[in-house]
């Protein structure tokens, strides 16, 4: 049988171009093009006062190569940097660079702010080659779990049994390192005052905790239009001005975060992921994050971020049931964009609304059921 040659061990006389590597039209080509054409110069003025000594890679390749990697998958720094030896478009977009992989976590880190900003250059850039019309949008939000435990929450009712205790025991151990200080001498068991440096550094952190969810109460209950001054009188005020509810969470390692329901069941510590996608290229045009569980309110911010984004008002937006809410409805009667919101399921019976107390959710239930 005559096979085709193959000798592994065949040395190169001269060595192949890059841009052999991979076929026409690539991604990564793609990427690169792209990465050339927009404003680095956020990258490079960390680097302006360095010197030939500790000459860092170019800001370019690593733009390059950390956006080819999101945009395929691959977000461990320590598979980014297996993959510049290993992957063959990661190697052309490198172009025989090899950053350690803490070089490429630490170039992250250093340049979130301007790895965030180049989203919106690349919007931009995409309107300018004609792919962004902004004619119809659709927003949606996703839960996205934070960096933190559930272990690491409390309870605004625990907050408070739990401070009480604290508060017993530090003066326990006080009235103890008061009246036993010879005594202790001899039971290196228990430092006392490191004792009462522990558990008053948990006190501080629980009273901080509860002072944060008692103002985020205040500040919702005056938003419902409560006055300060309202007392209690069972059905929507059933406690004092700022005092949450018992079952009211905060989390002591992420405190922006909030408790949200998962999909399949159970809650989390997360944040309310949004984005904003173009109809007629699916481009993500606006991309936003809020600790609001709720979609309902979503709106004027996504509408907002693509108007600061792109500098135009898209003519028509589209969004699903979970951003009913006849107070944005309102607020952007006159907005410009026409909005298009569900209000409940496809196939089920239509709700009626009250034009007397919902006008503006009856306006958009008649509009749902025109052609």
């Amino acid at each position: 049988m005559s096979y085709l040659p193959y000798e592994p061990l065949q040395q190169m006389l001269l060595p192949e171009a890059l841009q052999d590597w991979l076929p026409e039209g690539h991604l990564a080509y793609f990427i690169s093009d792209t990465v050339d054409g927009l404003d680095l110069s956020a990258f490079h003025a960390r680097y302006a006062g360095g010197g030939s000594r500790n000459q860092p890679f170019h800001p370019a390749m690593m733009v390059k190569v950390l956006v080819y990697a999101y945009a395929t998958g691959v977000f461990s720094s320590r598979k980014i940097a297996r993959k510049l030896h290993e992957d063959v478009a990661f190697r052309v977009l490198g172009a025989g660079n090899f950053p350690a992989h803490r070089t490429i976590s630490d170039f992250r880190a250093f340049h979130l702010k301007e790895l965030s900003e180049l989203f919106v250059q690349v919007v931009r850039l995409a309107r300018g080659m004609g792919l962004v019309k902004l004619g119809t949008i659709a927003v949606d939000g996703t839960k996205v779990k934070a960096n933190a435990s559930r272990h690491k929450a409390m309870s605004y009712g625990h907050m408070l049994k739990a401070e009480a205790e604290l508060k017993a025991q530090i003066a326990a151990l006080l009235n103890r390192a008061k009246s036993a200080d010879e005594a202790e001498k001899n039971e290196p068991g228990l430092d006392v005052p490191a004792e009462i440096t522990r558990r008053q550094d948990r006190l501080d952190a629980i009273a901080q905790a509860r002072a944060r969810i008692e103002q985020r109460q205040r500040e919702a209950e005056i938003e419902r239009g409560r006055d300060p001054d309202d007392k209690p009188r069972g059905g929507r005020y059933k406690r004092e001005f700022g005092v949450p509810e018992d079952k009211a969470q905060e989390n002591f390692t992420d405190p922006d975060s909030r408790i949200m329901k998962r999909a399949g069941g159970g809650f989390d510590p997360s944040y309310n992921a949004q984005t904003a996608v173009d109809e007629a290229s699916h481009i993500i045009v606006a991309a936003e994050l809020t600790n609001c569980g709720s979609d309902a309110g979503e709106l004027p911010g996504m509408l907002r971020a693509v108007r600061d984004n792109l500098g135009q008002a898209p003519q028509q937006v589209l969004a699903d049931t979970g951003y009913r809410s006849e107070h944005v409805f309102e607020k952007l009667a006159d907005c410009g964009t026409e909005l298009v919101v569900s209000l409940g399921r496809e196939g089920k019976q239509q709700l009626r609304f009250d034009p007397e107390r919902s006008p503006y959710t009856a306006l958009m239930a008649e509009k749902l059921q025109s052609e």
